[in-house]
This record gives C-alpha cells, sequence and structure tokens, in this order.
C-alpha cells in the first residue's frame, strides 16, 4: 500500500501541475483578449462620439492697435454647416474657385462671431484662411484698438451642427492671458482685464 501511494503522490501533484499551467495560460490569454475588448470599446466610442469645438484666439497688439482673431473650426464640421447654411458646393480643402470658398468663410464666421471691446462693436477684416492638419484656420483683424478693458464675446460657431457643439476662446491682452467656454445653446462671455 506505501508503493501505491508513492507512485500515485507525483502524478497527482504533475496532474496539479498541469492544471496551475493550464489555468496561468488561459488566464494570460483571456486578459490579453479583455484589453483587446476594451481598447476596442474604448476607441469605438470615441470615434462615434468625437468631441464637437471650435477655437477662437484673440490677441491685442498694443504695437499695431489692433485685435487679431483666429479661429479654427474642425474641416469636416465646418464643410457640412456651409454646404447647408449657404446650399452650394463647398470644398475647403482643394477649391476650384478660392474667392467663393473665402467668402463663404468670411460670411459664416462674422454672422456667428461678434466682439465688443469696451462697450463698442469691432469689425473684423478678413484675411483668409488656411487648412492646417484637420482644421480650417480662419484669420481676421480690427484696427484702430489701442486698449482693451473688457472685451464681450457673441459666439455660435457651428451651433446649427449639433447640440453637444462648444466654443473655446483663449483672449490675451498685455501679455495676460484668460480663456473661456461656451456650451449650446450659450453663447455670450464677458472678460475683464
Amino acid at each position: 500500500m506505501l508503493q501505491q501511494f508513492t507512485v500515485s503522490l507525483p502524478t497527482q501533484i504533475s496532474n496539479i501541475g498541469l492544471f496551475i499551467f493550464y489555468y496561468y495560460s488561459m488566464s494570460r490569454i483571456l486578459h490579453k483578449w479583455l484589453i483587446v475588448v476594451f481598447i476596442c470599446t474604448c476607441f469605438s466610442s470615441w470615434v462615434l462620439h468625437p468631441i464637437y469645438v471650435s477655437v477662437t484666439e484673440i490677441e491685442h497688439n498694443t504695437t499695431d492697435k489692433t485685435l487679431e482673431v483666429s479661429c479654427k473650426i474642425f474641416t469636416d464640421d465646418f464643410e457640412k454647416v456651409l454646404r447647408t447654411t449657404f446650399k452650394t458646393h463647398v470644398d475647403l480643402i482643394n477649391p476650384t474657385n478660392r474667392a467663393a470658398m473665402d467668402k463663404l468663410v468670411n460670411d459664416y464666421v462674422q454672422q456667428h462671431l461678434k466682439l465688443t471691446v469696451d462697450g463698442k462693436a469691432i469689425n473684423m477684416k478678413y484675411l483668409g484662411y488656411e487648412i492646417i492638419e484637420e482644421g480650417v484656420y480662419s484669420y481676421y483683424e480690427a484696427a484702430g484698438i489701442t486698449q482693451v478693458k473688457n472685451i464681450s464675446i457673441f459666439n455660435n460657431i457651428l451651433y446649427e451642427h449639433t447640440p453637444e457643439q462648444m466654443g473655446l476662446m483663449h483672449i490675451t491682452v498685455g501679455g495676460n492671458r484668460k480663456s473661456t467656454k461656451l456650451n449650446n445653446p450659450e453663447s455670450k462671455a464677458s472678460l475683464q482685464f
């Protein structure tokens, strides 16, 4: 009987070892698959639910007495809104008629972004636009701005595109940078300098 016990003990240990090895291997494989599923789930939700944002930069140039304004808007969203608003073909990346695209960009932004400095409405001169990576950057300038104590901003860029749209604004006056955010339907902000 002692002999049977000594023979079966290594077999039992061997079986336990195989079970532990099998369990450890399967758990590692399962763990890797769970990581892959998690990453795919996160990525697909990111693709299905992008961030809808425009970014407006406003800087007071004391030397030239101007406000320099730039607006970054995602190209695909902007083209959709321009097509819907103006009922025309829009291709900002490879325009066949650059002057027509300039007019659409300027007309849209001028309708949806308005600035008031120290209680006075500001007229922005359109300088042009360029494509940088996935965004359309449009540029404006307002002359005759000697100082900025208070700036009020009306911004509802792309609000008609999606209810999740938001507008980030960064304003720099005298080296002092302040930022604010507007979530659709909020469209007005005011900053003191």
